[in-house]
């Protein structure tokens, strides 16, 4: 008996560790995931980016003296200046994913050429001139680990970085050249070995640099005067073989109030596909809190003159004249009139395969302008507008667009085969499609930002509606033009020369 006791007691305190676990599980709003795609364009884009910073980039002076130790001279002072790197070649470069781990950088074969212009002085003898140095057997190895900082901002860090440079050769020009490039060799395994000890810490450098970039990336982002939008990490990157999934927030707030809504997100799994380089999955729980946000800062509570609604009403065959003559008709009423359309609770969303809703309880209240000029309402009715959501992807954001599917009043069934209640009923809804949506939808024009790289366009795209989530689909396409160049740190502290070439202050 009182092993049977243990026993359902245990099972108790395992359902409860589960309950509990599950209870604090957070889910995120939007799922982004880049695949191998992705991966492959970011090594052509990031090439074609890298060589123009290389090419543009105003590298210093190197200054410094040197012993010829092979050639007894006690000291050269030398200057490379004008250095600029003319080609830049990388043939063999992959970004793959390492699963649980990170991104791994492969790079061999690559080959750069420098020129440089060259003044040297010594108790022999000065000289100026140029020169060219050409770099081939380029490798570099390394792992970008991924990962998220407290304030959910993404972090980079570069581990197991390894850099070679196989081949150096130097060629000289000048009244002199033939004998500089006599010794050039010599000087060539200095210039290499330095070269190959500086890399990696050049790298790691730019790398953290980036990730300092990142960390100063914007997680809340104000929408209107009205809400803001959470686009934080809630965990780290998740990687797998073939893509790595990023797991955002995705929540709206009211602007004054950074509490979250009486609601929890629910999972949701992205379908395994691969034939676009991003693809996005923004929840149910998305829009929901978004429709929360805007019903509790009361940017669903709107106040129309008959002024307002007939600028923007469709000029059809019955037009606005006909639709308040018939108002007119039922109260009698002569003076204007205006409309106050508020809703009565958050709008519902309903996300299922190829169909978006949108149902809108709300109330509306016709007010006239009386002689002291104080608003008298003369009819108040609560409805339900049953609308479908349009969605199109315009730049960097999403783009909704209303349209009415039923206008239903709130009323006892009895009283619905009024016919006055009907022709009421026909009239709101006129004024609703014709007048109130066309409203709405200039609002809604503004969008949604969506995640997205810096400087980075999202093409060939595609939405679908799936059940509880849309899911977008799209390639990337990087712009091209630089306004403003990295810095490449550790490029001041390069002594191309060391060993044989000991650095010595200038005399």
């Amino acid at each position: 008996m009182c092993t049977k006791i243990v026993q359902i007691l245990w099972g108790c305190f395992l359902l409860w560790n589960l309950h509990i676990s599950s209870a604090q599980t957070i889910y995120p709003g939007i799922k982004a995931r880049a695949t191998q795609r992705a991966l492959d364009y970011g090594v052509q884009a990031g090439m074609e980016v890298i060589e123009q910073m290389v090419k543009a980039r105003n590298i210093p002076d190197l200054k410094g003296s040197e012993t010829l130790e092979f050639l007894k001279v006690e000291y050269v002072n030398y200057n490379f200046s004008n250095i600029k790197v003319n080609a830049f070649s990388f043939p063999n470069t992959s970004l793959t994913f390492m699963p649980g781990v990170g991104i791994k950088a492969l790079t061999n074969h690559g080959t750069t050429n420098i020129s440089t212009n060259w003044e040297v002085k010594s108790p022999l003898f000065q000289d100026t001139g140029a020169a060219d140095l050409f770099l081939s057997g380029i490798y570099f190895t390394g792992i970008l680990i991924l990962a998220r900082n407290s304030f959910g901002h993404p972090t980079l860090e570069l581990q197991d970085c390894y850099a070679q440079i196989s081949h150096a050769h130097v060629s000289f020009a000048g009244e002199l050249s033939v004998l500089y490039n006599s010794f050039a060799e010599p000087m060539e395994k200095p210039i290499l070995k330095n070269l190959n000890e500086m890399l990696c810490p050049i790298i790691t450098s730019e790398v953290e640099t980036l990730n300092t970039n990142l960390s100063m990336l914007e997680v809340l982002t104000k929408i209107d005067n009205y809400t803001v939008l959470d686009y934080s990490l809630i965990s780290s990157p998740e990687i797998t073989e073939n893509y790595v999934d990023l797991n955002l927030k995705g929540t709206f707030y009211p602007l004054e109030n950074l509490a979250d809504p009486p609601f929890s997100p629910v999972p949701f799994v992205l379908p395994e596909r691969s034939d676009s380089m991003l693809y996005i999955g923004i929840s149910e729980y998305f829009f929901k809190s978004a429709s929360f946000a805007y019903f509790t800062t009361g940017a669903l509570d709107v106040t129309l003159s008959t002024k307002e609604i007939s600028s923007h009403l469709v000029r059809n065959s019955q037009g606005i004249g006909n639709v308040l003559s018939r108002i007119a008709d039922i109260y009698i009423l002569s003076q204007p009139f205006m409309v106050r359309i508020m809703a009565t609770e958050p709008p519902v969303i309903g996300l299922l395969p190829g169909n978006f809703t949108l149902d809108i309880p709300a109330s509306i209240v016709i007010l006239t302008e009386t002689e002291n000029s104080t608003a008298e309402a003369i009819v108040s009715m609560d409805f339900v507008a049953s609308t479908s959501v349009g969605l199109v992807i315009l730049g960097q954001r999403l783009i909704c667009s209303l349209s009415l599917n039923r206008f239903r009043l709130s009323l006892p069934e009895s009283n619905r085969s009024n016919i006055e209640v009907l022709r009421f009923e026909n009239i709101l809804s006129s004024i609703l499609h014709f007048g109130i949506l066309p409203l709405a939808n200039a609002k809604l024009q503004q969008g949604f930002s969506l995640p997205n790289p810096h400087k980075i366009s999202f093409v060939n795209s595609d939405i679908e509606v799936l059940e509880h989530f849309i899911l977008i689909s799209t390639d990337l396409q990087y712009e091209t033009s630089l306004k403003q160049q990295p810095s490449f740190h550790g490029w001041e502290g390069l002594n191309l020369l060391s060993g044989q070439w000991r650095r010595k202050s200038a005399p």
